[in-house]
C-alpha cells in the first residue's frame, strides 16, 4: 500500500506505524506529494509503481475548503479548491490510466461529498465536487470495457479534522437533527465501503455514486 501526503508527516508516519502493527510483513510507504503539480505526480507515480510492482486501485481523496459566497470569493481561493479538488485527480487518473490498461484492468475511487449538489457558502468546494461526478462517470464510459472501472463515494458530515475545522456549530445541530441517522458518520464507515468497491463483488459496479449520508442527501 502506497498513500501520499502534503504536510502533516507527524499524522503519515503514525499511518505507517500503525499498519505496521495490522500487517506486520507488508508495505506501506508514503510519499510527499501536491496532487497540483503534475511533474510532482508523475515522480511520484513512477516510485509507487517501481516500489509496489503494480497498482491496481487509485483513491482520490485529497481536498481542501474556502469558505465564501460567491459575491465576494476572491479568485486564488476559487482557482486553489478547484485545481486541489478537481485537477488533481485528472492528473493522477491520467497518469495511472497506463499502468491500468498495462495490467488489463483496475479500479478508480473518488471521495466526493453531499456539497456536489450545492451548499451556501461553499461555491469553490462544491463546484469542484460537482465536476468529480463528471470525471468520474467520463472514466468509466472510455475505458469500461478496459476492465477499468470509476466509482464515486459521496460522503456527508463526517468526524474528520476538515468537519471539526469548517464546520459550525449551527452545522452541525442542524445535521443532527435532520440527518435521518441522527448522528456524524464514522471513518471506518468510509472504509467499509472503500473496500466494497475495490472488491470483485463491485466488478460490475461502474460510473456510479454511492451515497454515505445517513440518510440525508440535502443541505443548506
Amino acid at each position: 500500500m502506497a498513500f501520499t501526503w502534503l504536510s502533516a508527516k507527524d499524522k503519515a508516519d503514525e499511518v505507517i506505524a500503525t499498519a505496521s502493527k495490522i500487517a506486520p510483513g507488508q508495505k506501506c510507504m508514503a510519499w510527499q506529494m501536491d496532487v497540483r503539480a503534475p511533474q510532482q505526480i508523475e515522480e511520484v507515480g513512477d516510485a509507487v509503481i517501481e516500489a509496489l510492482g503494480s497498482v491496481d486501485v487509485v483513491i482520490n481523496n485529497a481536498g481542501i475548503v474556502r469558505i465564501g459566497m460567491a459575491a465576494t470569493m476572491p479568485d486564488e481561493d476559487w482557482e486553489d479548491v478547484l485545481a486541489a479538488n478537481l485537477s488533481g485527480p485528472f492528473y493522477v487518473c491520467r497518469f495511472f490510466l497506463n499502468e491500468f490498461l498495462i495490467n488489463g484492468g483496475g479500479r478508480f475511487i473518488h471521495v466526493s461529498s453531499v456539497a456536489r449538489t450545492g451548499m451556501a457558502g461553499q461555491i469553490s468546494y462544491c463546484a469542484s465536487k460537482a465536476g468529480l461526478d463528471g470525471l468520474s462517470t467520463a472514466l468509466a464510459k472510455e475505458y469500461g470495457r478496459k476492465n477499468i472501472t470509476s466509482n464515486v463515494i459521496s460522503l456527508g458530515f463526517f468526524e474528520t479534522d476538515m468537519s471539526q475545522k469548517d464546520m459550525s456549530g449551527s452545522r452541525v445541530k442542524f445535521w443532527d437533527e435532520f440527518c435521518p441517522a441522527g448522528r456524524m458518520g464514522r471513518l471506518s464507515e468510509v472504509a467499509d465501503a472503500v473496500f466494497y468497491l475495490m472488491s470483485d463483488g463491485a466488478g460490475f459496479v461502474n460510473g456510479q455514486t454511492l451515497n454515505l449520508t445517513g440518510g440525508m442527501d440535502w443541505v443548506t
